[in-house]
């Protein structure tokens, strides 16, 4: 099934959620899939610098592991296509005016915002904005 690829419809559609708990970004440098399965990450990708995970923060904490900040996670439930084009910078946009980073991730069937754990009610509200008046 394809995703959607017309960005009105997206932004309109993306119902943002926030997920329960708070997530970290770890780098391990020689590391490859699997090696960290016990962190349970809920995504990651290779560098060149070493492999990034994406991990509950009591993971993080429990193995006694640094981290540089905390973020939560807003998950867009919309079907975006991964041929869409304008999402991520109509997101990254409405965050920008209220001066909140995003780092996206771009999943097969969803994206998903990590923004810092703070600011997460007020991105979610800005999200919520975005898609009621998507212009």
């Amino acid at each position: 099934m394809s995703g959607i690829v017309h960005l009105e419809t997206l932004v309109r559609s993306m119902s943002p959620i926030l997920l329960e708990g708070e997530f970290v970004f770890l780098s391990f440098a020689n590391s490859s899939y699997g090696a960290h399965a016990h962190l349970a990450p809920i995504g990651g990708f290779i560098e060149a610098e070493g492999l990034t995970l994406i991990v509950p923060r009591v993971q993080a904490d429990s193995h006694q592991l640094s981290y540089d900040g905390v973020f939560s996670c807003i998950s867009l439930h919309v079907h975006s296509s991964l041929s869409a084009v304008g999402l991520t910078a109509a997101v990254a946009e409405a965050l920008t005016v209220e001066n909140i980073s995003a780092n996206v991730v771009a999943a097969y069937y969803h994206d998903h915002v990590f923004v810092p754990a703070q600011r997460a009610q007020d991105a979610l509200a800005a999200l919520q904005r975005l898609s009621q008046n998507p212009h």
